[in-house]
């Protein structure tokens, strides 16, 4: 994570992280600068990495469970009373993937995990359209596939993923 630093997302971020995940559709679902603050309003873990310039080249929205979100994937886990810590969203510019800002990232949802003691990190990938770098990336890091979801309409096909929150990294 040379030159990379993670801090707190800050209000003055959110045109940059709405650029960032727009950018990345579909691998993440595209957002509305007034959804992005709602998302972000809910979340408990909200980073931003910027580089040396300052400039935010990626975030990371996480979630406790039980939170009134509008969300297929999250709705998911809920119903199955999944003591979770839900991971809405990463997105890693291009200068920045393979410098380990996403395990870093994910690490500090693991440490709010363990402050709440909940039990598993959740998250989801798409497979349809297909994501096969977030995969691995969630597979590297010892996510374990729960089930699949249809999405969107049947538009998308998401895999639905936890990591036990005792398992180091």
């Amino acid at each position: 994570m040379q030159n990379l630093r993670l801090r707190v997302m800050r209000p003055t971020d959110l045109d940059t992280v709405l650029r960032l995940n727009n950018e990345a559709a579909p691998a993440v679902n595209e957002l509305t600068a007034e959804s992005l603050t709602a998302v972000r309003d809910m979340c408990d873990v909200a980073l931003v990495a910027a580089n040396r310039d300052g400039d935010v080249i990626a975030f990371l929205l996480s979630l406790a469970g039980g939170q009134d979100y509008d969300s297929e994937n999250y709705h998911w886990f809920e119903e199955r009373h999944v003591r979770h810590q839900y991971i809405d969203r990463i997105v890693v510019g291009e200068q920045a993937r393979g410098t380990g800002v996403g395990r870093a990232m994910y690490e500090s949802v693991f440490e709010r995990a363990r402050e709440r003691s909940v039990t598993d990190v959740t998250a989801e990938v798409n497979l349809r359209p297909a994501n096969p770098r977030s995969m691995a990336f969630h597979e590297h890091l010892g996510f374990r596939r729960l089930g699949e979801l249809e999405t969107k309409g049947e538009t998308v096909r998401v895999a639905l993923l936890a990591r036990a929150v005792d398992t180091g990294f």
